[in-house]
């Protein structure tokens, strides 16, 4: 019900302005976004080089409503890719396709997607596309399907969320393509004929995925991370739960996988514990980077995820 509420206040106006227009609220909430602009950003992922990880940067702002909007987001995705070249950071980016239009006019998203994978493509820089609600997940394969078949570009990656009955076969087919993926629970409100509705069976699936995700990996050898950065192996295992943690550890031992060939994403302000111990046993780790003014979606998915941040940032507004 908690996290139901949460989603809900995700898309509430009224929310959002009383969260971004109360000056302590908003400071607590941007624990979990890098900064409002670029150049805050960029030092949050020069730090995270700093400690031993990767980082993918993402410029919030999804759903937007005019195609003018959706090109100057793309303008400044494309802006992000360049700064992380000529910075020399470890870094690549993540998208999602509402924000380039999808809802508005589907060419003119897949024309947004194609400019910045051109971009992309010549400074040698993956790109990630986020899977958001169940509404745009066919879209979202489609336009990631055009970008390969019909422009040739191969350095763009998919999401698969756990929650969703469908994601097993995706992520086959995705495998068979030679896509890497970042394997998620998700968060968005998902009714029951299409997405487990219980914790239980997502975990479950995670496993499930993992280990599919994992014995690829194994059999495809050359789709392992590249020493700069930028580039992930096939499999990105993105959770901050310790026994999917351990589980992707230990099944990754059984079959004599390299660490090379996985990567643990994490988001930025939560867990570093376990970032910084995963590092340390010398696994890839790559940190989820949001920034921009339009941080409250992002924000309260987070809340809903896990109780823990929810806890966070209640108790953070009363603390003197």
């Amino acid at each position: 019900m908690i996290r139901s509420l949460l989603i809900y206040l995700s898309k509430a106006e009224w929310a959002r302005r009383f969260v971004t227009g109360w000056g302590y609220a908003r400071n607590t909430a941007l624990r979990f976004v890098a900064g409002e602009t670029l150049e805050e950003a960029l030092k949050a992922v020069s730090v995270i080089n700093s400690r031993g990880m990767t980082a993918t940067l993402d410029f919030l702002g999804e759903d937007t409503t005019s195609l003018q909007e959706a090109y100057e987001s793309a303008a400044t995705i494309r802006n992000s890719i360049e700064k992380i070249d000529d910075l020399g950071l470890r870094a690549n980016v993540s998208i999602k396709l509402s924000q380039l239009g999808l809802a508005i006019n589907e060419k003119a998203c897949a024309a947004n997607l194609a400019a910045v994978l051109r971009l992309a493509a010549e400074l040698d820089t993956f790109v990630r596309i986020d899977m958001e609600d169940s509404s745009t997940v066919e879209a979202t394969f489609r336009i990631q399907k055009e970008m390969l078949d019909d422009h040739g570009y191969r350095n763009v990656g998919l999401v698969i969320q756990s929650y969703l009955y469908r994601s097993e076969d995706d992520t086959r087919e995705l495998i068979k393509r030679n896509i890497r993926i970042r394997l998620v629970k998700g968060a968005y409100q998902e009714p029951p004929n299409i997405a487990y509705p219980k914790k239980s069976d997502v975990d479950r699936e995670f496993d499930n995925l993992t280990s599919i995700l994992l014995d690829a990996s194994k059999t495809r050898g050359k789709l392992r991370s590249g020493a700069e950065g930028r580039v992930p192996p096939m499999a990105a295992i993105a959770t901050h739960d310790e026994r999917r943690v351990a589980f992707a550890k230990q099944y990754a031992i059984d079959i004599g996988l390299q660490k090379n060939a996985l990567e643990f994403q994490m988001l930025y302000g939560i867990r570093r514990n376990l970032q910084t111990a995963l590092v340390g046993e010398g696994y890839p780790v790559r940190i989820y980077v949001p920034f921009g003014a339009r941080w409250f979606p992002y924000f309260m998915r987070r809340l809903a995820e896990r109780p823990a941040n929810l806890w966070f940032f209640l108790t953070s507004l009363f603390r003197k």
